[in-house]
């Protein structure tokens, strides 16, 4: 089964500073591996028109429902979600994160999941600019972002 994430009205490569946001300039996205940091799946620009990454997964049936696996779905306190990474890419091609999205799982319901596994893939839209124009981050559940079952094909 895929996972993918289809983003739009990305926040640019650079935001000043505020009150609570130190600002960043060479701002790049990517979906952080599980429990590890420093790989990044696709790096895609902040001033990107779209950015969309498909990520394969496998749905398990356990008592309290199905649930899903894969190696970029962590697995911490309060459950799974993917990570999307803000980071700021510097001339070497090194990066330095900043901030990240938590894309919950907890928020999808069993009967999205269901249809996802009969059709092979469940599909997340989201915006990543947040009210402020930066960059989403903090734990994203709807109405921030929009899951659903498609067909993979």
């Amino acid at each position: 089964m895929q996972i993918r994430i289809e983003a739009s009205d990305l926040p640019g490569r650079a935001c000043g500073a505020g009150a609570d946001f130190p600002g960043a300039d060479s701002i790049h996205v990517g979906v952080q591996r599980k429990d590890r940091p420093l790989e990044l799946l696709d790096l895609q620009p902040g001033d990107a028109s779209t950015a969309v990454w498909t990520l394969d997964c496998t749905a398990v049936e356990t008592p309290t429902g199905i649930d899903l696996r894969g190696r970029y779905i962590q697995n911490r306190l309060g459950g799974r979600f993917i990570y999307l990474s803000w980071v700021t890419v510097d001339d070497t091609g090194g990066f330095t994160m900043f901030r990240r999205a938590k894309l919950m799982f907890d928020a999808i319901g069993q009967d999205t999941i269901a249809a996802a596994v009969r059709t092979g893939r469940l599909t997340a839209r989201l915006r990543l600019t947040d009210a402020k124009g930066r960059p989403l981050c903090a734990h994203v559940r709807p109405p921030l972002v929009k899951w659903s079952a498609e067909s993979a094909g």
